[in-house]
């Protein structure tokens, strides 16, 4: 299935970077731009009750997913969801505890991986997918939708360790250790990821994301083997399907393994993380390869003339070439909504 053919005029900025072209001033959307800093989402949170009710609430999703783009005008929306909404939607427990995050059973055995089961997928989404399509039909013919899923190391690891670690340490034994066992999970998580962003990509969104936060825990053959592997596997299977979709992955903290990443992967574009300078990585990559980053979000949370500066000369550096301008991790809760005007502003009129 091919993507609709638009005008230059209504097709989405994104798009055209994602499809390797430099556009100037470049298309502007936030990681975590939908989340509690706005009081509009607080409100819609306390209304919805606890998180996974928020996510698989359609209507209150899509209006939450809606909700930055429509304050700032932002280039894109993504969907308002969460990267372990997907082994929620193959039966494996997930909670959120205020303050905790997330909460699962560390899975650790042959019983519970069996137990992952791709036959719940359809139905479970199907929310999620709900609030994709009420989205699109409410988004401008000009704004980007963005699809996301977690990409599968990242997923695996919040199994594994049954919720959020500093060094992922039972994860990486178990790679070490348990190779086979290691293995049959992403081989799971790599089929339902498919499953989950193809139906996304039917229900309407025009880019999909991988989010690989933990990616960078890994040195460099695990990193072949766990990240660039599966996500080679994804992004071929769905380029199979939907020929024309565009693809960007963010393998968080891969370093010196960003361009081997973006080489052997597929992906129209990669996320750049604070830590990575983009002049020193841009010439490494394939030129037909995006950029997208990276500003750090404390600036976001500073303000002023410091952002406003950073902003523009990070703008500037990579003018002549594809680039989505975002910043390098998400959205700190602290941030004052009136300094995300101000970002937006100074990146397209700075």
């Amino acid at each position: 299935m091919t993507q609709p053919t638009m005008s230059l005029a209504t097709t989405p900025k994104l798009l055209r970077v994602l499809s390797g072209e430099p556009v100037w001033p470049p298309p502007i959307w936030l990681m975590r731009q939908a989340g509690r800093y706005l009081p509009e989402y607080r409100a819609l949170r306390a209304e919805a009750g606890d998180f996974i009710s928020l996510c698989v609430n359609s209507p209150l999703a899509a209006e939450v997913t809606l909700q930055p783009v429509r304050r700032f005008d932002l280039d894109a929306a993504i969907l308002f969801s969460d990267i372990l909404i997907l082994p929620w939607a193959l039966g494996h427990g997930l909670r959120f505890a205020e303050g905790e995050g997330p909460i699962l059973p560390k899975l650790t055995t042959e019983a519970q991986l069996n137990a992952l089961d791709l036959a719940r997928l359809p139905e479970a989404i199907e929310p999620i997918l709900q609030t994709v399509r009420l989205v699109r039909a409410a988004l401008a013919a000009d704004k980007a939708l963005i699809g996301f899923a977690g990409s599968v190391f990242t997923v695996a690891c919040y199994m594994v360790e049954g919720g959020g670690s500093r060094e992922f340490a039972a994860t990486r034994l178990m790679a070490h250790g348990r190779p086979d066992f290691f293995a049959a999970l992403i081989d799971r998580l790599v089929d339902a990821t498919i499953i989950y962003l193809d139906a996304q990509a039917g229900a309407g969104a025009d880019v999909l994301m991988l989010f690989d936060s933990w990616a960078g825990v890994l040195p460099p053959e695990q990193f072949r083997r766990w990240v660039i592997a599966p996500t080679k596997r994804i992004v071929d299977a769905l380029r199979a399907r939907r020929p024309g979709l565009r693809l960007v992955g963010f393998p968080r903290l891969a370093g010196t393994m960003l361009a081997e990443y973006a080489r052997e992967t597929g992906v129209d574009a990669v996320g750049l993380d604070t830590s990575i300078d983009p002049l020193v990585v841009t010439p490494t990559l394939p030129a037909q390869i995006a950029t997208q980053g990276n500003l750090d979000p404390l600036l976001l949370v500073q303000g002023g003339a410091p952002m406003q500066e950073a902003a523009i000369t990070l703008a500037n550096s990579l003018r002549h070439r594809p680039h989505v301008f975002n910043l390098g991790h998400g959205i700190i809760p602290q941030t004052p909504p009136d300094h995300v005007a101000e970002l937006v502003d100074a990146v397209r009129h700075g």
